[in-house]
């Protein structure tokens, strides 16, 4: 009865252990980063319906980049964009980075980006450079535009240069997907054809 007892303590104890282990340290980040980047291959971003589509009503918000360079949204009306909120202690922020930087690499002079961080400045430069990303990104330093507002991050909208907002996803995905690229090159096409 009494080792019984003390392998259950025992397997109690690694539970708690492992349970500590997967949440509090980066050996959890670590899997959770994993985990979602697996999810990535059955999650693309879909294309919402034209009818169903928002549009942003406001373009007037404010943001800083990492040089400390003021910008306002009011600059992109009228062009393609991509906005991603994210962090670097995100898990599934992280995961998804890597598509997000193959994206950029490839459309980054022919449609605006804009990587809205939710963390510190020096936290966000050493976690670009330890990675090898040259994102452009930008700090909100006024109210997001209602429309693309969340409460959960990663959030990532591709909006067309009439400001109507053409992929939205709320958690980590595939965004150098072939279906977003098609996506893309159609918006670039139609933005050219106007």
């Amino acid at each position: 009865m009494y080792m019984k007892y003390i392998r259950i303590q025992w397997s109690n104890l690694l539970f708690v252990l492992v349970l500590v282990l997967l949440l509090f340290t980066p050996v959890g980040t670590y899997v959770k980063v994993k985990l979602n980047q697996a999810k990535l291959w059955f999650v693309n971003p879909s294309t919402i319906e034209i009818a169903k589509r928002e549009s942003i009503s406001n373009f007037n918000w404010n943001l800083v980049d990492n040089e400390g360079k003021q910008i306002n949204f009011q600059q992109m009306e009228g062009e393609v964009v991509l906005v991603n909120f994210w962090a670097t202690w995100c898990p599934p922020c992280i995961a998804e980075m890597p598509s997000l930087q193959e994206l950029y690499a490839d459309y980054g002079k022919r449609i605006k980006f804009l990587f809205v961080a939710n963390d510190q400045p020096q936290k966000v430069s050493s976690f670009l450079k330890e990675n090898g990303y040259n994102l452009p990104v930008y700090y909100a330093k006024s109210e997001v535009p209602k429309e693309l507002y969340s409460r959960s991050i990663p959030a990532t909208f591709l909006i067309d240069d009439q400001g109507n907002i053409v992929m939205k996803e709320i958690g980590s995905s595939n965004w150098n997907s072939q279906n977003v690229r098609k996506q893309i090159d159609e918006l670039i096409a139609f933005s050219l054809a106007e």
